[in-house]
């Protein structure tokens, strides 16, 4: 069985590591652990390891309900701890008075210290406070290299994980139905808008997914998939329940409050 023909071209080389994973964790009966993923990664890696034999996974992003997360991969009589997942949890220390931090100015500036996306859980942000997780092994290069953030000169301070504060992200869940998975016309269905405003949207590049740039409004879309629409907010797919009597799609996607 091809089993690429379910994915995306693109996703090919993700498939490919998650299937070397799988015969890691097989043939040597070790854990792996990954880099945190994002909610369609974590998709592909629920289908491709699923509940197959002797292989199990749990996903971990710092607390629950994290977006982003940790998949451990293991042989299925292990049982992990919370510890296993090495997460560790900064607070940045700004001068709050003075200036403000928006989320894409925290992640430019992790990314620009020459770190991959995969090495940072979720950006937490709440009434000023702005927190975000990492994989354990950059820790110390995070703390001896991040020094400001935008203009804003800033300390970094680690706490435990039961420390993380709760963002107002909270996703409401909605039941839609489209005629078909294409980009435009979920966003037209989600936001109850037409179909040449959405393309309008995608072809002026403000439309993302998974965190990249599409504009191509005929992008198929997917299970787990994230997007956001500029001045729309963030809405994720949950779930794709199949086609209805009038061979319309079904599916529950949330939105972001």
């Amino acid at each position: 069985m091809n089993i690429y023909q379910h994915f995306r071209p693109e996703e090919r080389e993700f498939i490919d590591q998650v299937l070397h994973w799988k015969d890691y964790v097989d043939s040597s009966y070790t854990s792996k652990l990954t880099d945190f993923l994002d909610p369609r990664e974590q998709h592909i890696l629920k289908v491709l390891i699923g509940e197959s034999g002797n292989l199990k996974y749990q996903l971990f992003g710092g607390v629950s309900g994290s977006e982003r997360k940790r998949a451990l991969i293991m042989p299925d009589y292990l049982i992990p701890t919370e510890e296993e997942f090495q997460i560790n949890l900064f607070e940045i220390e700004y001068p709050i008075k003075f200036v403000s931090i928006e989320h894409p100015q925290v992640l430019g500036s992790l990314m620009s210290l020459g770190l991959k996306r995969g090495k940072f859980g979720d950006i937490v942000m709440k009434n000023g406070r702005v927190q975000f997780f990492s994989a354990a092994e950059i820790s110390d290069y995070i703390k001896n290299n991040l020094e400001s953030i935008g203009r804003a000169s800033i300390r970094l301070k680690e706490l435990a994980l039961d420390e993380a504060i709760t963002a107002d992200n909270l996703w409401m869940e909605q039941d839609i139905t489209v005629s078909s998975l294409r980009l435009d016309t979920i966003i037209s269905g989600i936001h109850h808008i037409s179909r040449q405003k959405s393309q309008l949207f995608i072809q002026q590049g403000l439309v993302k997914v998974n965190w990249t740039s599409i504009e191509n409004h005929s992008f198929e879309c997917a299970e787990g998939d994230l997007f956001s629409v500029r001045g729309y907010g963030r809405v994720k797919i949950l779930s794709i329940e199949g086609r209805t009597k009038k061979d319309k799609w079904r599916m529950v996607v949330g939105k972001q409050k």
